[in-house]
């Protein structure tokens, strides 16, 4: 009796193929690592990092440097300061959320440039990099999970 592969019910796609489809996801999307990375080399002017939770996520715990715009929020009027020469890297919580891939969808709509931060502020802080908080912000109390 022959089973049949579960890994390959879809073949694999040819190397090309697979190659534009691999770099159309890096372009999309960067992890902590390369993150951390620029701004500790100060390679980061080129973009912002932007925190799309609710404001209580951004006062609890965030990237060093990053901004806050609530995917919820975006609008024309409030990204129109935002210089449309730069790319916006957004996060949210984490794999479980999308409120990064909302608020870059928002911002690519709006005509601006975006990737997201893979495994937002949970792989952040997993990796032990550090984060601000707002002063009146307990570093005991969680994080909210979601805020979105």
């Amino acid at each position: 009796m022959t089973t049949e592969s579960r890994v390959l019910t879809f073949p694999a796609l040819d190397s090309a193929t697979a190659a534009a489809v691999l770099r159309a996801e890096l372009a999309l999307d960067v992890d902590p690592d390369d993150l951390v990375q620029d701004l500790t080399s100060g390679a980061w002017q080129d973009y912002v990092i932007v925190e799309t939770r609710a404001p209580e996520a951004f006062a609890s715990a965030r990237i060093p440097g990053a901004i806050n715009l609530p995917y919820r929020d975006m609008t024309p009027e409030s990204v129109s300061r935002l210089d449309r020469d730069l790319v916006y890297v957004c996060y949210c919580e984490s794999i479980h959320c999308n409120a990064a891939t909302k608020g870059a969808l928002k911002l690519a709509e709006f005509g601006f440039k975006v990737k997201r931060l893979s495994g937002g502020i949970t792989a952040w802080q997993a990796a032990g990099y550090p984060v601000d908080r707002d002063a009146l912000t307990s570093t005991s109390a969680p994080t909210p999970s979601c805020a979105c």
